[in-house]
């Protein structure tokens, strides 16, 4: 009886250190959805239409973007010396084939997933990484973006490699901001996701699934 108490004991800690070191940020479900703030991109015709769904492996968030740009996002404390990891599983099933996504006229994503830090009193000071499905660089590529060099696109995923596949990538926030930013971030203070076609005037069709904040 003591060993098997001794047993349990054990698989409990670890099964509750495992939940602590990893932070769930979307649900994707309906109510979720209403809740979370939309904003459209100024200048856009049209916003991006965000609908939810399920498969084998939960819920996830559809997001079909055309000639349109709209971003939901969701204000979350993030502590990087506890879960510094981004996790991001996601697909896409129409890309944007053609555009120079550095440039103002091709500065559009499929898929992307900005991650923030607050640095001043207004949203303007913000600090963010964009981390993006690209639809023509390669993994490992990053660019500020054309519009402010306050956010840094870093490839993440490629069409190049895997068009209408569900892939999941990880990456170290902590050090990307003092990569990117030079900054030392101890906690994010947001995520949001987006899909937007508004420069290139495109139509792309984008899944995401399974976003989370892990220790490793």
């Amino acid at each position: 009886m003591k060993i098997l108490i001794k047993t349990l004991i054990i698989w409990f800690t670890i099964f509750s250190l495992s939940v602590a070191d990893e932070i769930k940020v979307f649900e994707f479900t309906s109510e979720e959805l209403a809740e979370l703030n939309v904003r459209k991109v100024r200048g856009a015709d049209n916003k991006t239409l965000y609908t939810v769904g399920s498969n084998d492996n939960g819920n996830f968030l559809k997001a079909v973007a055309d000639n349109a740009a709209s971003g939901l996002g969701k204000e979350i404390k993030i502590d990087l010396n506890k879960t510094p990891f981004i996790n991001i599983t996601w697909k896409i099933e129409k890309d944007l084939p053609g555009i120079k996504e550095n440039t103002k006229k091709g500065h559009d994503f499929a898929a992307r997933v900005f991650a923030v830090k607050k640095t001043g009193a207004t949203p303007l000071s913000n600090r963010a990484i964009n981390y993006v499905f690209s639809s023509n660089n390669k993994i490992g590529y990053n660019s500020p973006s054309p519009y402010t060099k306050k956010s840094i696109d870093n490839v993440l995923a490629t069409t190049l490699n895997n068009l209408d596949e569900w892939v999941t990538v990880k990456s170290n926030v902590k050090e990307d901001f003092k990569k990117f930013h030079n900054l030392d971030v101890k906690e994010l203070d947001g995520l949001a996701i987006m899909s937007d076609t508004d420069n290139s005037k495109k139509k792309s069709i984008a899944y995401f699934q399974n976003i989370y904040f892990s220790s490793k």
